[in-house]
């Protein structure tokens, strides 16, 4: 380990909720020299920020907010510190909408890596793994930040980049060759990989790779079970955003994702009141960082991810017994409406991903020309050896029964989809050529 790291596991929640109260107000303090909580924050005693009812009156905070801003703006409202103090920005997450660049200082970098370093020993990897990283190498943290914080921790890292930087076939030839025994990249990428390995004769599952970690992307119980299938390996979820840091891990139970509540204090709230639900229930996240705040200290961050909140794990240790979970509740945006019928693109995925003879998809809506009649082309395929007429028409039969609709299903050469989802970090599954 190159240095000490800079916050030591704490020892028991009692010590945690001790920080958490120290740390809200050094938030606090911050957050009120930002111009834009001029005249928020003035009603609001500082002393008084354990109180549920007083920390509530805080204004929730959200990316369309700062959306609306101007990079030149945003700093002017959003940055605590001058700019000589600027370490490097982290370009936001997400595919739509217009990214923000938030500044980060060193210290905020040095919290950043701890955040991230953490995921390592409480998934189980350590010395003597060796991690393929297919996260983006750049401006956005997540794949770089993680890169670097494994040599605090003691992990072998590959710097390998997402498949449009380098090929997703040199990326099989990598794993092949370098024999790394954790796989780290988006679900999406992770399944792009498994299929264009099938397509090549490549047994995936017989490679070095015994745990597969994703994030950024909604984790499905059916996604998960394809992962591991494909590629002979555990599938671990882990959860973290620009604006805060890598928030948190699952162990091996796999039950929900801990998160570093000394680092980061969450509220899981309903999106009207912006009042807390009871545990379990379904609520929006909202997230103080209480150490990677030293040049942005947003207060009440709504994340926009929808989540329930569970406090014990099953597990054992002490990042099951020290940390509270989270749980997706596996909601998006993402829908389509065809002839009057809503698919919701998860629950879609899913449907697909359950039948293990099908390897991708892609789902194409069109508009027939003689007919002005809308329509989807289910584009499959199929596992190597399997009969592809009978999986074509148990795949129409599938979604004829799911979703109420009729799909023009075509089985397409093993390595079709792989070769069209190269040019993307996220594959495409679902398209609207619709007119």
């Amino acid at each position: 380990m190159p240095a000490p790291l800079p916050l030591p596991l704490p020892k028991s929640r009692a010590e945690i909720a001790a920080i958490q109260s120290e740390r809200k107000r050094v938030a606090f303090a911050r957050a009120r020299t930002l111009p834009w909580y001029h005249g928020k924050l003035d009603h609001i005693d500082p002393n008084r920020l354990d109180d549920p009812a007083v920390w509530q009156t805080i204004p929730i905070l959200d990316k369309d907010i700062l959306r609306s801003f101007d990079h030149e703006s945003f700093m002017a409202q959003f940055c605590a510190v001058p700019h000589t103090e600027i370490a490097e920005f982290w370009r936001s997450g997400g595919s739509t909408g217009k990214p923000v660049f938030y500044p980060r200082t060193a210290d905020d970098v040095t919290y950043g890596l701890l955040t991230w370093g953490r995921s390592f020993p409480c998934i189980g990897i350590g010395k003597g793994d060796l991690v393929h990283m297919s996260f983006p190498i750049g401006i956005h943290p997540a794949g770089q930040v993680w890169a670097r914080a494994a040599h605090w921790f003691d992990v072998g890292m590959n710097w390998v980049g997402a498949g449009n930087a380098v090929p997703s076939e040199a990326q099989l030839g990598l794993i092949e060759s370098l024999k790394p025994t954790v796989f780290i990249g988006m679900s999406s990428f992770a399944l792009h990989l498994a299929n264009l390995a099938e397509a090549k004769g490549i047994d995936l599952a017989g490679s070095t790779v015994k745990k597969v970690v994703c994030s950024a992307e909604t984790l499905s119980q059916a996604k998960r079970e394809k992962i591991a299938r494909m590629w002979g390996a555990k599938v671990y979820d882990v959860f973290g955003m620009s604006e805060a840091g890598l928030m948190g891990a699952e162990n091996d139970v796999h039950d929900g994702i801990h998160i570093w509540t000394d680092m980061f204090f969450i509220e899981v709230v309903d999106a009207e009141t912006g009042i807390p639900v009871p545990e379990g229930e379904v609520g929006t996240l909202c997230v103080t960082p209480l150490w990677t705040n030293h040049a942005t200290p947003f207060l009440r961050w709504n994340s926009g991810d929808v989540v329930r909140a569970i406090d014990r794990s099953e597990g054992t240790g002490p990042w099951a017994e020290l940390f509270p979970m989270i749980r997706h509740a596996n909601r998006t945006t993402g829908f389509f409406k065809l002839r009057g019928v809503n698919m919701n693109h998860a629950d879609f995925e899913d449907t697909m991903f359950s039948e293990p003879q099908v390897n991708d998809f892609q789902a194409v809506l069109v508009t027939e020309e003689a007919t002005g009649r809308e329509s989807m082309r289910l584009l499959i395929e199929v596992k190597r050896g399997s009969d592809s007429a009978a999986v074509r028409d148990l795949v129409g039969a599938l979604i004829k029964r799911t979703f109420e609709v009729t799909p023009d299903v075509e089985v397409l050469p093993l390595g079709t989809l792989a070769a069209e989802f190269e040019r993307s970090i996220k594959a495409p599954r679902f398209v609207d050529k619709r007119v």
